[in-house]
């Protein structure tokens, strides 16, 4: 669970995940990555870490949601690694991923998606029209056969952390590369809807967000039309 700024509602999400995943009757670790946050997430999330043994506090200077995902995905243990937001996380979404995605024939990665059959995305019709337009580029340019890339994920960690050291983007598009590398190299993705709704604004700008995502596609596009096809 990347985590910047988030004091508000970081308790009760970690609270909630820890909860739920104790009924499942199996290990688990949840790991809050902390990133260049300027309230009192960090030592909200140490605290959480000294009430609950299965909770781990990450830290990281700078404020890099991609980044945070990257770090996470690479120290976590489990086979499976499920990414969650603090404002947006689905316990339902994780016991169909964690059954869905294992070693080879298996899926690798997992998308939950905000706009296959079956989804409901509740969230302001500007954010819904930003998905849409960013999965439309995504098929065009990459010919991505899932429908969405951002949001939850489960994935097979052993597969997926050897990814997620070849991609060269953080920030907006560390998830997308990693789903896009992922059908690339014929490791297996798919999806499962899901509803989401609007915990709290969204953090960024989605004027600063758009040109900034467009210009890191297209410098994604050159970048993988120079390196050689998977094998």
């Amino acid at each position: 669970m990347p985590a910047h700024n988030e004091a508000e509602l970081l308790r009760a999400s970690v609270t909630e995940v820890v909860a739920g995943l104790r009924t499942r009757a199996e290990p688990f670790e949840v790991l809050v990555v902390e990133n260049g946050s300027t309230d009192t997430t960090l030592e909200l999330a140490r605290t959480l870490a000294a009430e609950h043994d299965e909770v781990r506090a990450i830290t990281r200077p700078d404020a890099d949601y991609g980044a945070a995902l990257r770090q996470g995905l690479l120290v976590a243990t489990g086979d499976v690694v499920i990414t969650f937001d603090v404002d947006y996380y689905d316990l339902e979404f994780l016991a169909k991923a964690v059954g869905t995605v294992g070693p080879a024939p298996a899926p690798a990665i997992v998308v939950g998606s905000k706009r296959g059959p079956g989804a409901d995305d509740r969230r302001s019709w500007g954010r819904r029209l930003v998905t849409w337009v960013f999965a439309m580029l995504l098929r065009l340019v990459f010919g991505l056969r899932v429908s969405d890339t951002h949001g939850m994920k489960g994935m097979e960690r052993t597969r997926a952390s050897a990814l997620a050291r070849e991609c060269r983007f953080d920030r907006d598009l560390f998830d997308t590369e990693l789903v896009i590398r992922a059908e690339r190299a014929g490791l297996g993705v798919t999806e499962i809807p899901v509803t989401v709704s609007e915990r709290r604004p969204s953090r960024t700008s989605i004027l600063r967000r758009v040109p900034r995502s467009l210009w890191g596609l297209a410098r994604l596009r050159i970048g993988l039309r120079r390196e050689p096809a998977p094998t």
